[in-house]
């Protein structure tokens, strides 16, 4: 798909992840707003992945270690075709349901249980190792917050990616600047984080505008060039992207709108569509 159709498709997806919210009250709506581009990016431009491929060992692979946006996450399978939306937006959050609130590898397209913060990147970095050892060409993707940031495991993550020289792995960070309780540099402060990462051996990108597609997936692609060691792409975006209704709130983080402010976030969304349609 052109950059173009991935604009707004990645506000349709946004409308798609607000009824799957809406219908199983319940959902990280802060942060599935401000990692859609990311995931509309991979999942319809960069990976090798798809419903047919899914089994062949030299396919991509994608972890969502923030694995609470979920609702977002559901919402890219669904288009993608690994899953049903009707179906998804019936049971999502129900009793006995295998639409929980965090990824679960039962269901198609989802490599790994996540959600439990700073397992993906360690994860990751084993997949990636793996591919290398095995002479593939697949890369591996991962998708952190920035509150997870604090989990120590993500920088044994960035120790071992650099010492092993895994240009096939590529972690993005969703740096939204907010997590359940307030600011990231109040309760555990990342700055300056392109330094710190860069410490630890990794090229590193910074994206100004995260939610601007053209600047993801140039990152992406300049990714891909890259030699002999990681890229971690530093994406800064904005917790509840898509509705000044949401925007940059730390309350956002976990929330489901009232009938009112699910119909003016919906119009924000559709108008948005359409502008970039």
């Amino acid at each position: 798909m052109d950059i173009k159709h991935l604009k707004a498709l990645s506000y349709k997806l946004r409308k798609n992840t607000i009824d799957i919210i809406m219908e199983g009250k319940s959902g990280h709506i802060g942060g599935d707003m401000s990692v859609m581009e990311i995931l509309v990016d991979l999942y319809f431009k960069q990976m090798n992945i798809s419903p047919e491929n899914a089994e062949n060992p030299n396919r991509d692979y994608f972890i969502l270690s923030k694995g609470h946006s979920m609702e977002a996450y559901y919402a890219v399978l669904c288009e993608k075709g690994f899953l049903d939306l009707a179906d998804v937006k019936e049971r999502f959050s129900k009793f006995d349901s295998p639409y929980i609130g965090h990824p679960h590898n039962t269901l198609p397209g989802i490599e790994m249980n996540s959600g439990s913060l700073g397992h993906g990147l360690p994860v990751a970095v084993g997949l990636a190792l793996a591919a290398k050892k095995k002479g593939k060409k697949n890369r591996v993707y991962v998708v952190t917050g920035d509150g997870e940031l604090a989990e120590g495991s993500n920088w044994e993550g960035f120790m071992s990616g650099a010492m092993f020289s895994l240009d096939n792995l590529c972690c993005v960070i969703d740096r939204n600047y907010l997590q359940i309780s307030g600011s990231t540099e109040d309760v555990m402060a990342l700055d300056n984080l392109k330094a710190k990462v860069e410490a630890f051996g990794w090229n590193v990108v910074v994206v100004n505008d995260g939610n601007d597609l053209d600047e993801i997936d140039a990152a992406f692609e300049k990714a891909k060039t890259v030699k002999e060691k990681p890229t971690c792409i530093i994406a800064n975006t904005i917790k509840g992207k898509g509705s000044p209704v949401m925007e940059k709130k730390a309350s956002w983080h976990h929330k489901v709108p009232t009938a009112e402010q699910y119909e003016e976030i919906v119009k924000d969304l559709v108008k948005r569509e359409k502008e970039l349609s």
